[in-house]
């Protein structure tokens, strides 16, 4: 993650209002300045995906810009998403041969050339480009984080359509990450009696409890991957099962890539539980 919302990368109109073109010229000849293209530079420590979204004409936009934010996002995405606004002209990606970043035709003021849209609008590009899944996990980042004010949350209501109304009716300022965001949302339509982070006697804090006895657990991409982390999960399940609590564990790549075997996973406990 790169700091975006005042990248270094100028006009050389603005150049010139601070400095004479030989200065300017000086900069550029030892390395301090670099053409990004026609009219446009950067300094050498600008952000790389920001540079590239300036080689278009743009700056970052959608899932490029929330990671640049530091919300969460499902995966990575493919190429620098780029915000051209409406009143923007598009140009090649500079000496690349092959360019696999995606535009965004969307028009909204913007305090600079180059900086972030504002968090309501990278919302709305990510629920426009990648879906409502990965809209509400950012949505849920951008609200425990507080990046997102109610003013602009009210803003965002507006713009989006009636699905996108309703997941932000639905999303909270609590969520402790990503895939608690997501499991909530995916099992949501069951209807199930669904507690995140709750203390379990004799287990200690787990990631959901349905209702009141099916533990899920969700292991993260950074977490249980040593043979330490390993050991505790398995002593945790086992405290769990002598109190009566059954647990289902799944990792990110499960979670994220492969969720219709973790629901079923989730309705066959479910409906063993119902049987017995």
């Amino acid at each position: 993650m790169c700091e975006t919302s005042a990248p270094a990368i100028w006009t050389y109109a603005e150049l010139r209002a601070d400095f004479k073109r030989r200065e300017i010229e000086s900069q550029h000849s030892i390395g301090l300045l670099r053409r990004v293209r026609r009219g446009v530079y950067a300094g050498v420590d600008a952000c790389t995906d920001a540079v590239d979204a300036a080689a278009h004409g743009g700056s970052l936009a959608c899932e490029t810009a929330a990671r640049h934010l530091g919300l969460w996002v499902l995966d990575d995405v493919d190429g620098v998403h780029v915000w051209m606004r409406g009143d923007r002209h598009q140009y090649g990606h500079g000496e690349k041969a092959e360019c696999d970043c995606t535009p965004h035709w969307d028009h909204a003021d913007a305090p600079s050339a180059f900086g972030l849209p504002a968090v309501e609008r990278v919302l709305l590009q990510v629920y426009g480009c990648r879906g409502a899944d990965s809209f509400f996990v950012a949505l849920e980042s951008a609200r425990r984080k507080g990046l997102i004010s109610a003013p602009a949350l009210r803003r965002l209501h507006r713009l989006i359509d009636r699905r996108g109304q309703d997941l932000i009716t639905f999303s909270r300022d609590d969520a402790d990450s990503g895939l608690e965001s997501l499991i909530r949302l995916r099992i949501r339509h069951h209807g199930w009696d669904l507690q995140c982070q709750v203390w379990v006697f004799g287990t200690g804090k787990v990631d959901f409890l349905i209702d009141g006895w099916l533990i899920v657990e969700a292991d993260g991409k950074e977490n249980h991957d040593s043979e330490g982390h390993r050991h505790k999960d398995l002593v945790r399940d086992a405290n769990s099962a002598a109190w009566g609590y059954v647990t289902l564990r799944f990792d990110y790549a499960m979670i994220v890539h492969d969720w219709d075997a973790v629901e079923r996973a989730i309705l066959a406990a479910m409906a063993t539980r119902h049987t017995v």
